[in-house]
């Protein structure tokens, strides 16, 4: 299968345990990786027949916006859910990176999830 990949986008959300650590949007990257068949976008040269990553992109920008996560495993399932149903890849994989652990680069999720049947 083909894939379409947006690697460490910047987004914004509230996401953390703590009440305090949720209190403030923190920076986050996000890497998505959408399957999907896109000889006939290839072959036609069309946007309509592939996934437009401009537009997940834009998406993904507003996605934290006026809500919370406890836990980046809960975010990066609403991700997946969302770009499954809206932009429709037969599959994808989802990582979300925090910067929480001044020791580490950083820590992350990752999960791939496919589109039902």
């Amino acid at each position: 299968m083909d894939t379409i990949v947006i690697r460490d986008l910047e987004v914004f959300c509230r996401v953390g345990v703590p009440d305090a650590e949720r209190a403030q949007p923190q920076r986050l990257l996000l890497t998505l990786e959408m399957e999907h068949d896109f000889a006939r976008a290839a072959a036609a040269d069309d946007l309509r027949a592939t996934i437009d990553y401009f537009a997940v992109s834009q998406r993904l920008l507003r996605f934290g916006e006026g809500r919370s996560w406890r836990l980046i495993e809960k975010l990066a399932e609403d991700i997946a859910a969302v770009v499954l149903k809206e932009f429709s890849p037969s599959a994808i994989t989802v990582e979300v990176k925090k910067f929480v652990i001044p020791q580490a680069a950083h820590v992350a999720v990752r999960l791939r999830r496919q589109r039902a049947a």
